[in-house]
């Protein structure tokens, strides 16, 4: 079953494609989505990213919190 994870504490200069490319290291890797501001269209700070399993969601949390994307270190978290 499919897991979607929280990523907070990104820079606002985050893409879509940036931040997709990095979690497609881990196997598993299925979406992103960087929310963004209706107004202005930059990045609100923070995304969602889907996993096909949860086994492929820890291993991101486990690769990837704490990484240092650009500024400040996003945090992912299981919704």
């Amino acid at each position: 079953m499919s897991q979607k994870l929280f990523i907070g504490g990104l820079p606002f200069s985050t893409s879509t494609e940036e931040l997709g490319q990095l979690f497609k290291q881990v196997d598993g890797f299925e979406s992103v989505e960087v929310i963004t501001d209706r107004d202005t269209g930059r990045s609100r700070g923070f995304a969602f990213v889907q996993m096909a399993t949860s086994e492929a969601a820890d291993a991101a949390v486990r690769k990837f919190n704490g990484y240092e994307l650009n500024g400040p270190r996003p945090q992912g978290r299981d919704l």
